[in-house]
């Protein structure tokens, strides 16, 4: 597999979200918005990443026996630096995503990437195959963050565009479920190879 499959396979046959339907906590948890569903996103892809990397470079070292709580700590060392960034340069989003982001140490995304491909593979597919399951998943994520927002509030990254109230459903969690499905189903209509 060529390198730039690694990545686009995360986009599209492997999105984490639309494809592989993982990590539905926080897909619907935190998409209130197009900017909390990115920095979710952008989250997730950072741990993704590293984690992937760091598993990929010690997975020959650890005992069988131990390799999914080892990973489980590698996991959180990333997320608590992740934390610590977050709430030094970016205080209100984190405050914003709150409980979502220690979440991420048992994501299924991340611990699935290190037990399905990090494990067998060298640093650097490791990482690209981080950079594009991380990549598929904030488009996702942001998609799906744009859509409630647009019929929610009416407005695109926090630029309000139709003046009064959006529906306020789209806001709520039965908003997220409906909009999530209806871009499950197109996007499973545009990738669906014609036979």
């Amino acid at each position: 597999m060529s390198k730039m499959q690694l990545i686009v396979k995360g986009l599209i046959k492997e999105n984490p979200t639309f494809s592989l339907l993982l990590g539905m906590c926080p897909t619907l948890a935190t998409t209130t918005s197009a900017v909390n569903g990115m920095s979710m996103g952008l989250a997730t892809l950072f741990v993704l990443v590293l984690s992937n990397m760091a598993i990929s470079a010690i997975a020959s070292y650890i005992p069988d026996k131990v390799r999914i709580p080892a990973y489980i700590v590698v996991i959180a060392t990333f997320v608590t630096i992740l934390q610590f960034l977050m709430q030094a340069f970016t205080p209100a989003i984190y405050e914003t995503l709150g409980l979502f982001i220690p979440l991420i140490v048992v994501n299924c995304i991340v611990l699935g990437r290190a037990e399905a491909f990090a494990n067998k593979n060298t640093v650097a597919d490791s990482a690209l195959d981080g950079i594009g399951i991380g990549l598929g998943f904030t488009c996702s994520l942001t998609v799906l963050g744009l859509v409630r927002e647009i019929l929610g509030a009416g407005s695109v990254f926090g630029f309000k565009f139709i003046s009064g109230d959006g529906i306020l459903a789209f806001v709520l969690a039965p908003g997220a479920f409906l909009a999530l499905a209806y871009l499950i189903v197109i996007f499973r209509k545009l990738t669906e190879k014609k036979a």
